[in-house]
This record gives structure tokens, C-alpha cells and sequence, in this order.
């Protein structure tokens, strides 16, 4: 149990980053961002009797994170202006002390259920992956969303199955007619990712049923944030894997995000893959996404606008003023052609200002745009597909296009973020979201995505074009109130 030490030292250390905290241009309009401290990982997306409910990973006395997280809680009842809630879930007992870990959330009749991974260090010559460490699958029950009427351990760490390391974590539970099933992911003793599948009748009693998907050849050593569902019939599996090579246009970060469309076999409960694994976003600042089902029964992804160990690579300035760390847009998914698409979803038009629209007939040199706040919105349809132009934004960010290749390229404003290509043809229209801070595109109506934190000291931006002819020009300034 945390002392009452530790939360009057927590609250005197908020109240100071506050401070820091209030007069930081790079703070976000629209996007999550802490109020506080480190935010990482969506956790427990769900929508419930008309409430969003947004949890995720939270330190929010220390802005470079380290420390034990906890779930932080956001709501919203249109996806826009969402009010900070108190803390949901704390490192309160023996089975998590260490870290309220990832996990998600299952709404079914009037009650949520939340599954975690509660962390554990052993004192002593650990390394923490082969040995001293717990990942304990927690169940916890509320009525709404706010307080925990129910906690258990479900699955003890030393009830998983032989033959993987001390990490099995990050639970996510669904139901297929009268039984429910959580996957999880895992690391094996030969240093491969697995997704496991449990099985159960209740919520608190689970029977392993093995190896829900797990390719045989090198893909990465360990496997996060595992999440299945179904569009149109579509069985549909993201996974976030650790250890893949990077690749000249592809797997160009640390860790990596994707999906896989398949088939489920419900008698031996293994997931078929029909694709290969194709990310889900090629910037700098992509990981750990979750979705949920609505109550419009749209299938929406939020992601961390973030990754792990990117020193020395590149950095966050805003560690120095008491904060890091963001989401992405809540992202609509849907299925076309064989490949999941991502696109913002239609409430985040409640942010827009005035609307400005530009026809470019033809083009000589550059096209300039003075962009009146830091947080807008462009989108740019090309009549024809150029084979090179180019866009200059922010203060020193560029979107470059040869014909087969997109490459988002970062100056000091990066902070050691420098260059992310993608592989893309018949460009034609881009639909960017700048937020003071970050940045995110989307692709031919969300066929690739593109997302980066970047920090400029322009206050008052231009658009510059090159190359563009005959393209339609959509600005909006947002403001949320």
C-alpha cells in the first residue's frame, strides 16, 4: 500500500511542474497530453452509457518517467474536450508494486472490466527478463468507470505456461458467444514474440489454450499490446513487436506497430494470417496502440504519440518543462482493399475555425501559405499525380514525394529526429494535423499514416509548396475550447 508519504511528495512535485507546465508554448490544443509527468500507453479505451473513457500509462511526478505508473483518466462525451479525472488505478499492492502495466477494458451489461498487468521487481542480481520479475494479469470490476468495486489476480505469474520469460503482459479480453478470451504478449526463453490465448466462462477463472499466433521464422523477441477484433467479417490482429531489423523504407524506428488480417480457427483457437505484418504508422512517434468498439460500433484505434529508448537517437525537450509524451488523433479503422485504413474521426470537425479554400490551376516556383495559428488542419488534393514536389512546414520540416517514395524530414527542430520514408504510389492527397508540437498525415484517405513530434520556435508558420500543380487546397484553423 502507498504510503501517505509518498502522495503528499507526488502532489508537491505536480504543483511545481504545474508551474513549469503554464507557460509552455509546445503544449498541445487537441491532442492528450499529460497534465503532468510521462504518459505512455492507451490503456482501457471504452465508451459507457455515452461516456468515453481514455486510462492510460501515467507517471505524474516525473517527466522522464522510471517510476512505478499508474492509470491516468480522461473522459469525454464527444471525443474533443475531454476533462483530467483522478488517478484510476495506483501500485497499491503486493501483485503490481512496481507498475500498474498496460491492459484494456471489457464493457459488458452495466460493468467495465479492466484487465492489467501488475509489475513486480525482485530485490537482488536480476535481470528482469529471464529472472526477478512478476507480470501478474489482474481483474478489476467498476460500475462506472470512476471506482473499482472489484480486484483480483486471474492469472498468477508462476501459472503461466513453461517455456517463456518473466514478460507476459499487456491483456486484452473479447467474447465470442458464450465465452471470453484475452491474448496476451509474450517472450519466449529463445527470444521470440508469441501471442497467448486464455480461455473462460466468468471473468476470473482462465484456462490456457496456447499459442494464439506466432510465426516461425525471426520476427522480433517480444510481442506488446496484442488486439483483436472483427470489421465486416475481417479478423483483424495489431501487435507491437520489439527487435526487427530496420529496413531503408520500412522499420525505420526502435519498436514497431502493425497489423495482420486473417482468419481465427475457433476449434484450435489459432489465428491464420493472410497478409504479411504491415505497420500501422511510419513517423517517429507511433507505439502501443488500442482499440475499442463505440457505441456507434466504429472501430477506433488511439495510439501513443511516443517510443521507448529512442536516445541517443533523438529526445523531447519538454522533459525539461515537466511533461512528455502525447496520444494520437482518435483514428476510425476500416478494411479496403485488403488493408487497414486509418482516418481522424468526423467528431474532430467540431474543432475547426474558418474554413479557407485555394484552387491551384498551375503552378511556377513556390506556393506560400501563411497558416494562422500553430494548430490547423490542411488537406491537399492533387488533380494529378506530380512525380516530385514538395511541402515546407512548421519550421524546418519537410515532406518530400519522388514518384514511389514519401520522406518526412526534421531540422533542429526534431531534436535528432532527422528522416522516415515510406514506399507509396499515386499519391494524391494528404491530410495533415498540426498541433503546435506534433504532427500527423494521413495518406491517401488513410492508406499510410505518418506521425512525429517536432518543436519549433516559429510561431507563426508557413506553408511553402514546390512542384504542386492543379491541386485544391483545404485550411482550417482549430481551437478547442
Amino acid at each position: 500500500m502507498l504510503e501517505k508519504e509518498y502522495w503528499e511528495v507526488l502532489h508537491q512535485k505536480q504543483a511545481y511542474l504545474k508551474q513549469k507546465i503554464a507557460q509552455d508554448p509546445w503544449r498541445l490544443v487537441y491532442h492528450l497530453m499529460p497534465e503532468t509527468g510521462w504518459m505512455n500507453d492507451p490503456n482501457g479505451l471504452c465508451q459507457f452509457n455515452g461516456t468515453i473513457h481514455f486510462y492510460h500509462q501515467y507517471v505524474p511526478q516525473e517527466a522522464a518517467g522510471g517510476l512505478a505508473p499508474h492509470w491516468g483518466h480522461k473522459t469525454s462525451t464527444n471525443f474533443v474536450s475531454f476533462q483530467e479525472e483522478p488517478l484510476f488505478l495506483s501500485p497499491n499492492h503486493a501483485y503490481d508494486r512496481d507498475g500498474v502495466y498496460s491492459g484494456s477494458a471489457f464493457v459488458e451489461g452495466n460493468q467495465i472490466h479492466f484487465f492489467y498487468t501488475g509489475n513486480v521487481k525482485h530485490p537482488g542480481d536480476h535481470d528482469y527478463t529471464y529472472s526477478g520479475r512478476e507480470q501478474n494479469t489482474v481483474h478489476v470490476v467498476s460500475d462506472d468507470g470512476f471506482t473499482v468495486i472489484k480486484q483480483e489476480v486471474v492469472i498468477p505469474h508462476d501459472a503461466y505456461p513453461a517455456g517463456f520469460t518473466d514478460h507476459i503482459r499487456d491483456p486484452k479480453v473479447f467474447k465470442r458467444g458464450d465465452v471470453y478470451y484475452m491474448i496476451l504478449g509474450a517472450r519466449t526463453v529463445d527470444n521470440q514474440g508469441k501471442i497467448l490465448i486464455y480461455e473462460s466462462d466468468n471473468l476470473s477463472e482462465w484456462r490456457y489454450r496456447g499459442i494464439f499466433f506466432g510465426v516461425d521464422d525471426d520476427f522480433g523477441y517480444m510481442w506488446e499490446c496484442p488486439d483483436y477484433f472483427q470489421i465486416d467479417g475481417q479478423d483483424v490482429l495489431l501487435f507491437s513487436p520489439q527487435g526487427i531489423l530496420n529496413q531503408r523504407d520500412a522499420f525505420q524506428n526502435r519498436y514497431h506497430s502493425g497489423y495482420i488480417l486473417g482468419t481465427v480457427d475457433w476449434e484450435t483457437l489459432r489465428f491464420k494470417h493472410a497478409t504479411p505484418f504491415r505497420e500501422l504508422d511510419h513517423g517517429f512517434d507511433f507505439y502501443a496502440p488500442q482499440t475499442f468498439s463505440d457505441e456507434q460500433e466504429r472501430r477506433i484505434l488511439w495510439g501513443w504519440m511516443g517510443l521507448g529508448d529512442t536516445m541517443p537517437e533523438y529526445s523531447n525537450p519538454t522533459v525539461a518543462r515537466g511533461w512528455q509524451h502525447a496520444a494520437t488523433l482518435p483514428r476510425e479503422l476500416k478494411v479496403r482493399d485488403q488493408k487497414l485504413v486509418q482516418q481522424p474521426i468526423t467528431e474532430l470537425q467540431r474543432l475547426r475555425g474558418v474554413h479557407q479554400q485555394r484552387h491551384i490551376q498551375s503552378s511556377v516556383g513556390e506556393i506560400t501559405y501563411q497558416t494562422a495559428t500553430t494548430a490547423y488542419e490542411m488537406a491537399i488534393t492533387l488533380d494529378k499525380s506530380e512525380s516530385k514536389w514538395q511541402i515546407a512546414l512548421l519550421e524546418d520540416t519537410l515532406l518530400q514525394y519522388d514518384g514511389t517514395t514519401l520522406t518526412m524530414t526534421h531540422g533542429p527542430s526534431g531534436y535528432g529526429r532527422k528522416h522516415r520514408r515510406l514506399k507509396i504510389d499515386h499519391l494524391k492527397h494528404l491530410h495533415m494535423y498540426v498541433d503546435t508540437s506534433a504532427i500527423e498525415v494521413f495518406l491517401n484517405h488513410g492508406a499510410a499514416c505518418i506521425t512525429s513530434r517536432v518543436y519549433p520556435t516559429n510561431r507563426k508558420p508557413t506553408v511553402a509548396m514546390t512542384g504542386v500543380n492543379q491541386a485544391l487546397i483545404d485550411y482550417w484553423p482549430l481551437i478547442n475550447e
